[in-house]
């Protein structure tokens, strides 16, 4: 166990005047779960892709089984025997599951043989996939399922799992962490990046903290517990949260009645009579498993769908079930959908730019057609000081930040605005503790002030945190909400599972 499977020796990558690496040096045991832990852009991702050969380090080298371990390529990587599953996913959107795994393997391999592995993969994980359907048509969650099995394919010895089970419910997760230690048992060492502690003191066994591109500790994880990590990791102690003042309220601001929408395809949920309303300044959290209709009521909701068959979305009074994006953002609808790029935010455009494309009428951006290029640009930076988003300005391109730092950045680009009602989809996947900490007071605080808040999302503790009320979604269905003060942990475990009331 005590022998090192990895050494990275005084690893040092810049990014332009960004130095993402700073001399890092480090070990990792073999046969072991080693965990790297830091706020977005601390260089995690960054260490990790040199190590898959995706980046070349400007300076330092890596030893694998004492050998200098020098990789072009993520194929050549792949070969010498290290495996990675993204935080972003790297799948062909129009391509089906099964064309997706067949991409990259052994072009020898029978079709009949790599079918029997990847159904022995899925059961053996708890993520079944269904092999015909288009990855478009899935869920987020079920996308992970697809890259998580993708790799296994490869046999790794050395997996990096970067933020696995951002998108998993618990059952899921425990699953995934069953399988990753027989893995562990047969000889494959798991680098796991995370920015949930509680996984960290529970299933690693050695963790390295990173902040600002330098390694400020390798210990065994025993040492610490989530308070500790969290505080080593951002360099100060994080204030505790307090669920907003809501007081029951007689203004309801939105409301969906009887709404359903029959979609007569196979890879989607149809919607089912679906009946919920929020009150002015409530946070409402809708909870369930990837898969049971998030995605369809998220883009209903947000006019981006909107095949409805029957039912009303109503909100000021006013029915806006067939209303566009745009003209919901005019009314002051904020929303931020759960795929941050590509979706919530354009990769190639700058952040600057992307403000001004999910502009509000009260942000004042254009005047008689003329586009304030001063306004937006303040406007960006601005987000950029609040959110501490790691970028190098408003000119950067959306595509040039981390996964964590983009999220930070699309929703203040929603909060700052101050909408009337902001729908929001997984608010904190993947984004460090710190962060989390100051996205959700941010989202109490605009309640406070008296914005409508509807979080979907599959992080149950999320949900309690924030919530006023909670309701699962299940198969379509929606069910009646609790109230979170008075919350049997329970009854929600059992409806997202799909037992009745």
């Amino acid at each position: 166990m005590n022998e090192p499977i990895l050494q990275f020796k005084k690893i040092s990558k810049s990014y332009g005047n960004v130095l993402a690496n700073n001399q890092i040096s480090f070990n990792i045991k073999k046969n072991s779960v080693h965990a790297l832990l830091g706020e977005n852009g601390a260089g995690k991702s960054t260490l990790v892709k040199i190590l898959y050969g995706l980046l070349q380090p400007d300076e330092g080298e890596i030893l694998f089984n004492g050998n200098i371990f020098s990789t072009k390529s993520p194929k050549e990587s792949m070969a010498k025997g290290i495996g990675m599953v993204f935080q972003h996913f790297s799948l062909f959107e129009s391509l089906s599951v099964k064309e997706n795994l067949i991409l990259g393997l052994n072009e020898e391999i029978s079709y009949g043989a790599l079918v029997k592995d990847i159904l022995a993969i899925s059961k053996k994980y708890g993520l079944e996939l269904d092999l015909e359907a288009p990855i478009n048509s899935l869920s987020a969650g079920e996308k992970q399922r697809v890259e998580i099995v993708r790799v296994l394919l490869q046999e790794p010895k050395v997996l990096i799992m970067d933020e696995p089970t951002s998108v998993l419910t618990l059952n899921e997760t425990k699953s995934l962490f069953n399988t990753l230690n027989s893995l562990i048992n047969d000889g494959t060492t798991i680098i796991y990046i995370t920015h949930k502690l509680n996984e960290v003191i529970e299933f690693c066994n050695d963790v390295t903290i990173l902040r600002k591109g330098k390694e400020i500790e390798t210990s065994e994880t025993i040492k610490f517990d989530s308070d500790s990590l969290a505080t080593k990791m951002v360099g100060e102690r994080i204030n505790p949260l307090h669920r907003n003042n809501f007081i029951s309220s007689d203004i309801i601001k939105f409301r969906v009645k009887d709404l359903s929408c029959k979609y007569n395809d196979p890879f989607l949920t149809d919607l089912k009579s679906i009946n919920f309303s929020v009150s002015k300044g409530e946070i409402f959290g809708i909870a369930g498993v990837a898969g049971n209709g998030q995605t369809e009521l998220m883009q209903v909701l947000t006019g981006e769908d909107i095949r409805v068959q029957s039912g009303e979305i109503i909100f000021n009074q006013k029915k806006i079930t067939f209303s566009k994006p745009q003209e919901r953002r005019d009314m002051s609808i904020g929303f931020v959908p759960e795929d941050r790029s590509g979706h919530s935010a354009v990769p190639e455009l700058s952040l600057a730019e992307n403000v001004l494309l999910c502009q509000f009428a009260n942000n004042k951006f254009t005047k008689n057609g003329i586009i304030n290029n001063k306004s937006i640009s303040k406007y960006a930076n601005e987000i950029i000081s609040k959110f501490n988003v790691m970028t190098e300005g408003d000119s950067s391109k959306a595509s040039s930040l981390s996964g964590g730092n983009l999220q930070k950045f699309v929703i203040g680009r929603e909060i700052l605005s101050k909408p009337e009602l902001l729908i929001i989809s997984h608010p904190t996947w993947g984004i460090d503790a710190g962060a989390t900490q100051y996205i959700r007071n941010e989202l109490i605080k605009l309640s406070n002030q008296g914005t409508s808040i509807i979080i979907i999302s599959q992080d149950l503790d999320e949900l309690i945190q924030l919530s006023n009320r909670i309701a699962v979604i299940y198969n379509g269905e929606l069910s009646n909400s609790l109230e979170t003060d008075s919350l049997d942990i329970k009854k929600i475990g059992l409806l997202m599972g799909g037992q009745s009331e």
